[in-house]
């Protein structure tokens, strides 16, 4: 089974064509990229190849959905992937892109019966079993390097959701504890969120504070664009995210920026 999975994959990467100079300018374009090795780069290479090949975009709204578009958010998704395994990904296919913000068509019945509906704005959204939804507005702005970054953020949620609803509690890995992680991200919530309502200064999203799932989503992007602002503000949080991902973003920036 696993060498069939190996030869399925070796063809899929085989079946995708990335003209060189259009991928030297894509990952040439996020700070989290550039600092990666040039081994990590060439598995990046292959995961996003597998990620167009798997992946099915869709268009809406009259956005003109080009290839280098579908290109920047594979790369930015894998990031994520990098030492774990494209199974991270399985479970749905479809990725929908909106030209700006878009406002689902959401509803949903509370405890006493009433229907609420929801009109709320959103640059991007993730479905449990279901597709992934971006706006090519904040998509775009992702070279900010700024700890704002969509598709790192809805793709945490996927991860996230691998054992249910988006709750901050993705699988953990063996010889990672609950108890650690609950520990740290949980106490890490609670004093975000006491910051956050006190107005408190933070380079981190305050949006962070609006649930367990979105803390982890908004700190994934945090790690990967800003990660000596977290490792500072939260060690024991970057800690845990740097077992999860398997990766030490701080580490690799620091090794760009003095590669003596």
């Amino acid at each position: 089974m696993f060498s069939l999975k190996r030869w399925r994959r070796r063809r899929a990467i085989a079946r995708v064509v990335i003209d060189e100079n259009t991928w030297r300018v894509a990952v040439a374009r996020y700070g989290f990229v550039r600092s990666l090795s040039s081994e990590d780069i060439t598995r990046l290479r292959d995961l996003v190849a597998l990620f167009l090949d798997a992946k099915s975009f869709s268009a809406a709204d009259g956005l003109e959905l080009t290839d280098d578009m579908m290109l920047a958010i594979a790369i930015q998704a894998c990031v994520l992937i990098l030492n774990l395994d494209f199974d991270y990904f399985d479970g749905w296919v479809e990725i929908i892109v909106y030209p700006v913000e878009f406002v689902p068509a959401h509803s949903w019945v509370d405890d006493s019966g009433v229907v609420h509906h929801d009109h709320t704005a959103k640059a991007g959204e993730a479905w449990l079993h279901g597709p992934l939804v971006l706006s090519w507005a904040d998509v775009e702005r992702a070279d900010a390097d700024d700890g704002v970054n969509v598709v790192i953020h809805e793709f945490a949620h996927k991860l996230d959701m691998l054992n249910g609803d988006a709750n901050g509690y993705p699988p953990l890995h063996k010889g990672m504890r609950r108890e650690d992680w609950a520990r740290a991200l949980g106490g890490a919530y609670e004093d975000f969120r006491h910051r956050v309502a006190r107005r408190r200064h933070t380079e981190i999203d305050p949006y962070a504070a609006e649930s367990p799932g979105e803390f982890f989503a908004v700190f994934s992007e945090a790690f990967f664009e800003i990660p000596e602002v977290v490792a500072h503000e939260y060690p024991e949080v970057y800690a845990q995210l740097s077992l999860f991902y398997r990766q030490d973003p701080l580490a690799r920036l620091e090794r760009a920026e003095d590669p003596s």
